[in-house]
């Protein structure tokens, strides 16, 4: 029988695979000398895990990977996207508490009043992908305005707006149903508040903001407040999407 091939992992990233912390914070825990690998402590960043071969342990406790965890939450309004907050207020952390026992983070955000698809995982390089510009993660959000869109701003929208941080460029565009004050919007530009800063460029305010779409994923049944796992086959395709 042949031997199982062994995966190189650098260190922090085998850490954080644990669910132990970020990769950031492992770093702090190498350095420190918290960490053994094979009885041998290792305090050198970029040392690298012959996984499975190779036996780590953190404070004389061996740690090994997470299954991974891959959830898909419908967010509701007033709650934040970060792990913790200091101030106190609902986290998007708390919505999905019971969902496994593994360590899982939000894949990107949605502001305190945005409503919609976020996605959660404790695969770190799936979500480095889904996050990074290059890979042009496909968002889809319908957007309630204040006002009806003129037709002419929705021919500025589909050639492109001009922002103080750079020319932003959708995807797509268009009317809802036909209704001027309700927007589908589609884009993979990840900047912070991208689509609010659209139409607000445009003087429009925008009274509500749904992402309906995340990728391939799509809201389907799944109510606001819920989350549900994603299936291994959407998981395939979200990594070959990645």
């Amino acid at each position: 029988m042949k031997n199982k091939k062994l995966e190189q992992i650098r260190l922090n990233r085998f850490i954080a695979m644990c669910g132990i912390c970020s990769r950031r914070k492992a770093d702090n825990l190498i350095q420190s000398g918290n960490i053994l690998i094979n009885n041998v402590k290792i305090t050198s960043l970029g040392h690298v895990v012959q996984f499975p071969k190779d036996i780590v342990s953190l404070n004389g406790v061996r740690i090994s990977p997470q299954k991974m965890q891959y959830i898909l939450l419908n967010k509701p309004k007033g709650y934040i996207t970060t792990t913790r907050d200091e101030m106190g207020r609902k986290t998007v952390m708390s919505l999905v508490e019971d969902a496994c026992e593994e360590r899982i983070v939000p894949v990107g955000r949605l502001d305190k009043n945005t409503t919609g698809l976020l996605l959660f995982t404790n695969d770190g390089k799936l979500a480095k992908k889904l996050t990074h510009p290059k890979h042009h993660t496909k968002k889809i959000y319908h957007v309630g305005l204040d006002r009806s869109l003129k037709k002419s701003d929705l021919i500025k929208i589909k050639k492109g707006i001009l922002l103080q941080d750079g020319f932003i460029q959708v995807d797509y565009v268009s009317f809802v149903d036909e209704s001027p004050r309700l927007i589908k919007l589609e884009i993979h530009v990840g900047k912070n508040r991208i689509v609010r800063r659209i139409f607000e460029f445009l003087n429009y305010e925008v009274k509500k903001l749904d992402r309906v779409g995340y990728s391939f994923l799509k809201k389907d049944s799944l109510r606001t407040g819920r989350w549900r796992t994603l299936t291994s086959k959407e998981i395939k395709l979200l990594k070959k999407d990645g």
